[in-house]
């Protein structure tokens, strides 16, 4: 097994079990509505539940259309995701491991639209001057994270560049 793979299935085998066995747990322990403070004020453990995309985005939209849109346009991404993994150099184990966090994340969050029709979101952040961050989950964590790696490293590759045909045309 390559390097690459080890580090895409790793993080696949670390993000998708975690987002799945949480909202199994919450389904079980919470009630729908309820929440559980774990810090007044600032965080709760809630147990919400999703039926539009990111902030709520869509819900108004019959099921019917919904969810069979959400659910392509998630087969899309899973399908984006091999495809940078399959054009990964050698050795890029980062990026191979950012890619697998996303990849944990879309099938976190697609069981839950193919099985549920909604998502499970339970981690409630109250910011500042009363803001309630909206509701998500590990999986929405998962693809967050995994993308804000994918975007430092590109700015970081970038820069590197950039600084390689500095040097060059200054040599030249």
């Amino acid at each position: 097994m390559t390097p690459n793979l080890k580090a895409f299935l790793g993080a696949l085998a670390i993000a998708f079990p975690v987002d799945q066995l949480s909202k199994f747990w919450i389904s079980r322990a919470i009630s729908y509505g309820d929440r559980v403070t774990v810090i007044d004020g600032f965080f709760y453990i809630t147990h919400v539940r999703n039926p539009g995309a990111a902030f709520g985005m869509f819900v108004d939209v019959p099921p019917e259309i919904r969810v069979p849109i959400f659910i392509g346009v998630s087969l899309v991404a899973v399908g984006i995701i091999f495809s940078f993994y399959r054009s990964l150099a050698p050795g890029d184990r980062f990026t191979a491991l950012t890619l697998g966090l996303i990849l944990g994340g879309a099938l976190g969050n697609l069981v839950d639209r193919i099985f549920r029709a909604e998502v499970v979101d339970f981690l409630q952040f109250h910011l500042w001057a009363g803001y309630t961050w909206p509701d998500f989950n590990f999986a929405d964590s998962f693809i967050v994270v995994g993308v804000i790696f994918l975007v430092l490293q590109l700015m970081v590759s970038e820069g590197e560049s950039r600084a390689e045909r500095s040097a060059e045309n200054a040599g030249s």
